[in-house]
């Protein structure tokens, strides 16, 4: 029997309390966490970006090895981000487990991400290590909806990767204030992307 883990916050509000649903061919159940855990303590458990804190609320789908996240600067509509759940600074270093889970992962999320965003191709793609343009210490393949004259020449997209990665160093600096993108956004479009699993799978 297939089952897939999915953590999705209960209840109407970004505020409920948190669970595990366990979906299989009969249906699904939900489990809560043990303990009861907040999302301020999950957060610090389950989703660090290299050094920095991700808010559960940003997390759209998870698996035992891996997460997906908005991303605080999106290149096209879509572009969101899949990690290890282990911070892991380079490809090399995931193992054989970690690696399987990260890419049926970005399989699964960008299917229906390009046919919720009526894309008709996605770019994956991983920078692995600084002078590949990563510029935060923890493996993410970057996951690209990509639609007929989104970039003039295709190969400018991995040019618009490396500009949005820099300003995210800079924005993801706690001290610094996050412009772009508010909260309540990324956790509405995490809110849409979430709905995408629980309803098809």
């Amino acid at each position: 029997m297939t089952k897939l883990q999915l953590l999705y916050p209960l209840g109407l509000g970004l505020g409920g309390p948190f669970c595990f649903i366990n979906f299989c061919r009969r249906g699904f159940q939900t489990i809560p966490l043990s303990g009861g855990a907040s999302p301020a303590k999950m957060s610090m458990e389950f989703y660090s970006f290299g050094p920095y804190k991700i808010d559960p609320t940003e997390v759209f789908y998870t698996t035992p090895l891996s997460y997906a996240m908005v991303n605080l600067r999106p290149v096209v509509p879509g572009n969101v981000l899949v990690c290890p759940r282990r911070e892991v600074k380079r490809f090399a270093d995931l193992t054989v487990e970690e690696t399987q889970d990260l890419w049926l992962t970005a399989q699964k999320i960008g299917g229906r991400l390009e046919c919720f965003h009526k894309a008709s191709s996605l770019t994956f793609t991983i920078q692995d290590g600084p002078k590949a343009g990563q510029t935060v210490p923890h493996v993410h393949i970057h996951i690209l909806p990509r639609k007929d004259g989104d970039f003039e020449r295709n190969d400018e997209i991995y040019d618009e990767i490396d500009v949005k990665e820099n300003e995210l160093k800079e924005k993801l600096n706690l001290d610094k204030e996050r412009k772009d993108r508010s909260r309540e956004e990324m956790c509405k479009e995490a809110e849409e992307y979430r709905s995408l699993f629980v309803l098809q799978s």
